[in-house]
């Protein structure tokens, strides 16, 4: 599917706002893509289709979890992280895409997963980093990924658990489970500076 195409597509289902966020997050994770030599034309598609089930109906999302058997405890956590899997099959079923890596980076690009795929990993960065988001941490972030992509995917993380933990809101296991095996692995500067 060409660019123009898959732009098309997604500009009917996003409001104003977020088509424009979509952009912003095309466009840094095909510079990623450069940078982490994965390929540009996935991160290109991953990221214009990330949001595309962000503004389905609750219900419906509720529902296509339940057929789709994924796993049950999502249902309890914030409606936030479910267009991520959700959109995942949608995209399959109503645009046909069915390349796997692509599904992949959307359907973990809210949460993260342990073992990441470069596309994975750069499509979870380029929702983060991409250059209308404005909150505390990211300009770290924005840095780290210039030279150091699980560094950067590492401290993402951080940012939002300590955010939610702050907020008193549950964190999903895959995130959780992603942080931790980033922390295990090795290689990862854990400390965080709380100015």
């Amino acid at each position: 599917m060409e660019r123009n195409e898959a732009i098309a597509i997604i500009k009917e289902h996003l409001p104003e706002k977020r088509f424009i966020h979509t952009l912003g997050v095309m466009e840094t994770a095909i510079q990623l893509a450069k940078t982490y030599h994965c390929d540009e034309k996935q991160a290109e598609l991953a990221a214009i289709f990330h949001d595309y089930a962000k503004y389905r109906p609750a219900e419906e999302m509720k529902q296509i979890i339940i057929k789709e058997g994924m796993p049950k405890e999502l249902l309890a956590f914030n409606t936030e992280i479910w267009h991520g899997p959700v959109g995942a099959v949608l995209i399959k079923n109503e645009i046909g895409i069915d390349d796997e890596d692509i599904l992949n980076a959307i359907r973990y690009h809210t949460t993260g997963r342990p073992g990441m795929t470069t596309l994975e990993k750069v499509i979870f960065l380029a929702d983060y980093i991409e250059p209308g988001r404005s909150f505390p941490g990211v300009e770290e972030v924005r840095e780290l990924a210039k030279t150091d992509l699980d560094g950067a995917v590492f401290r993402s993380l951080q940012n939002t658990i300590i955010f939610l933990a702050k907020k008193g809101f549950a964190i999903y296991k895959d995130t959780l489970d992603t942080y931790n095996s980033f922390l295990l692995k090795g290689g990862i500067n854990p400390s965080y500076d709380k100015s």
